[in-house]
């Protein structure tokens, strides 16, 4: 049974992601690409082997068939780990994904995993500033689990009191405050950057939404249930 409801949920994930793969070709790339206009590469000639291609400063881009074959490619990896994230959530916390909330699933994981993160990183652009890469990852490790246990207190809990620890814990990773650029300076156009952001996000909330959609439609089709032990 086990084995069924993995594969499931790897394969809702997998549907889901080449969507979202869809989603990104039309809505993201044209603005990575507009960003790389922008980009600057510094010249640094590490070896023999590098030298040529930074020596005027130039780094080899990927052909339109790599980047779209990349693009699919990761979009449905990623889609299947988060499916099968959910698919595991609901079976250590007991809470099966079903037709009727399957959709609710995936807001879920948007709000956990996308839009509170974003709102102290939100999706960068090539060339953009951007903090030190090992704490932008606690940070939003840190948030996520964070948001996703009020969002368990909130959906188990009906006191006050579990309420009220709920928002402090949303709360809290942005009162401490996301990790900041030292240099904040970018050759990238807000405009752009701004647009991206919110094509980022509008696009997460799509990719999550599809999968818990696929999720609950998949178990309730093959009759699977979440084993209780």
């Amino acid at each position: 049974m086990i084995g069924r409801v993995l594969l499931a949920a790897l394969l809702s994930g997998i549907l889901a992601g080449l969507f979202m793969g869809v989603i990104q070709q039309v809505r993201l790339t044209p603005l990575i690409m507009a960003a790389e206009q922008f980009e600057t590469t510094p010249v640094h000639s590490h070896d023999a082997a590098t030298s040529d291609a930074h020596e005027h400063g130039n780094v080899a881009k990927p052909t339109s068939f790599e980047r779209t074959s990349m693009t699919y490619l990761t979009s449905a990896v990623t889609g299947a780990g988060f499916a099968a994230l959910l698919t595991g959530l609901s079976f250590l916390l007991q809470l099966p994904i079903t037709k009727n909330n399957g959709v609710l699933w995936g807001i879920a994981g948007f709000v956990a995993l996308s839009l509170a993160p974003a709102a102290g990183l939100p999706p960068e652009l090539p060339g953009m500033p951007s903090a030190a890469v090992s704490a932008k990852q606690i940070w939003w490790v840190t948030t996520a689990v964070l948001t996703g246990a009020a969002i368990w207190l909130m959906a188990t809990k009906q006191s006050f009191g579990y309420i009220a620890i709920a928002v402090f814990l949303i709360a809290l990773p942005h009162l401490v405050g996301a990790p900041m650029a030292a240099n904040t300076a970018s050759n990238v156009p807000a405009h752009l950057a701004s647009q991206f952001a919110a094509n980022a996000i509008f696009a997460n909330m799509i990719f999550w939404v599809t999968i818990g959609a696929l999720l609950g439609s998949a178990f309730n089709i093959f009759k699977l249930d979440i084993p209780n032990d």
